[in-house]
């Protein structure tokens, strides 16, 4: 579904990714983990198109991606939940929501969409007219994904789901990413701090560090490596 080849992106004249390449496969949860400021957030920038690669190519669905404008990567099928949630604080929760479908046109079932965020997620169906900005943390982050899955993607992007979020909360965040996973065959490509968290939910992982992916396994194996356990797992 995606593979991104030898992407190198830049911040002016910082670079940030260093030959990045990596393949996500139609239906998998993969994981990228690493410490901060490793490169994993710029990588999914470079795949919505915000912080495109300066050399390197993405593929989504055996099409090239790296000069297409962000709005043109929400409609072929890749939606992005960005670090920090970044919702529509003055708009209620049904507006954030629509404008999760603001490129669609198929009112029936982004109807069908609506009802089905709001039975992932059934406090938003409580809140749906209350300001996004007076949800608590926790809430904001289901708003955060549910407004993504209104665009109906192929491919979610998510950006540290757990982050600043009470454990209980992240408990319940990171079962409902394995539903929509299990039940949408949404394809899910999960950046996260919580390595251990992360590895735990997705077929296949890889370590970055410092701009470069140094390791690629399945989530199993990463889980089981000592080289993870020390660096990332706390173990």
């Amino acid at each position: 579904m995606l593979k991104l080849e030898a992407i190198k992106t830049y911040y002016g004249n910082i670079q940030a990714l260093k030959g990045v390449s990596l393949e996500v496969q139609t239906g998998e949860i993969i994981t990228l983990i690493g410490a901060n400021g490793a490169g994993k957030t710029t990588t999914l920038m470079s795949i919505s198109g915000i912080v495109p690669p300066r050399t390197g190519e993405i593929y989504f669905m055996g099409k090239p991606i790296s000069r297409v404008n962000p709005d043109k990567i929400v409609a072929m099928g890749i939606s992005q939940v960005p670090e920090g949630r970044r919702i529509f604080p003055y708009l209620s929760v049904l507006e954030n929501l629509d404008m999760g479908a603001f490129l669609r046109k198929d009112k029936r079932d982004i109807q069908a969409d609506l009802d089905y965020v709001f039975s992932l997620f059934p406090i938003l169906a409580e809140r749906r007219n209350q300001a996004g900005g007076t949800l608590s943390g926790g809430e904001q982050q289901m708003l955060a994904i549910s407004r993504a899955l209104m665009a109906r993607p192929r491919l979610l992007l998510l950006d540290e789901p757990s982050l600043g979020l009470a454990p209980l909360i992240v408990k319940q965040i990171f079962e409902i990413i394995k539903k929509i996973n299990r039940e949408n065959n949404t394809t899910i490509f999960l950046v996260e701090q919580n390595a251990n968290l992360a590895l735990k939910v997705a077929h296949r992982g890889y370590v970055m560090e410092n701009g470069k992916i140094t390791l690629a396994d399945s989530a199993e194996s990463l889980l089981a490596n000592e080289a993870v356990k020390k660096a990332y797992l706390g173990i």
